[in-house]
């Protein structure tokens, strides 16, 4: 059905007013644009500092510098058992992953289904270092770096000991850690493709 005089006029009006509107903003948009250019332009170099903030001291630094590698390559002094990691799990972290590991809020960490239903420390995880490196630097979720460093060894070995992958007397520390040999090792292969035929 063809509109009325009156309804075609009316969607002509809006159009022009929307066509305007959009000319109107690109022409404020140029002058804002070469307002700011000219404003830029004006202003000089940019200052050496900018009076915020301070020098990173090598002790800043070293603070920061928390990572652990596979292979163990900064892991602190230190040492801890699953008996004494129980305390701490009781205290710090079974209000969120339930009181054998089990999940609760948060995801569970025990549990060696080999099918990976749920993900956990015991099934996905390939290297046992990675458990001190997240919880040192991660946890508790409220607090995190609140742990001494015995403290996170004890956890590592409670949770190792849960999974079955140590022996609940195991002492964990820098030398014993990268020892451990996780159930999902052989799950990771090094990623070697380079492009190509060859690229699996």
């Amino acid at each position: 059905m063809i509109g009325t005089g009156a309804g075609v006029r009316g969607r002509a009006v809006t159009a022009a007013t929307i066509a305007i509107a959009v000319l109107g903003l690109s022409v404020a948009g140029g002058r804002l644009s070469a307002a700011a250019g000219q404003q830029r332009a004006s202003s000089g170099p940019l200052p050496e500092t900018f009076g915020f903030g301070r020098p990173a001291t090598p002790a800043a630094i070293a603070e920061l510098d928390i990572d652990v590698m596979p292979d163990g390559t900064g892991l602190p002094p230190g040492s801890g058992t699953a008996a004494d990691g129980a305390q701490t799990w009781g205290r710090a972290c079974r209000g969120c992953h339930g009181p054998e590991g089990e999940g609760g809020t948060a995801a569970p960490v025990v549990g060696r289904d080999p099918s990976g239903r749920p993900l956990t420390v015991g099934n996905l995880w390939p290297y046992a270092t990675t458990l001190y490196d997240y919880i040192n630097r991660a946890m508790p979720r409220p607090t995190p770096g609140m742990l001494t460093p015995d403290q996170v060894y004890s956890l590592v070995a409670w949770i190792l000991a849960k999974n079955e992958i140590i022996a609940e007397d195991a002492v964990m520390n820098a030398e014993t850690l990268p020892a451990v040999v996780m159930p999902a090792r052989d799950r990771f292969v090094p990623d070697d493709r380079r492009g190509g035929p060859e690229v699996r």
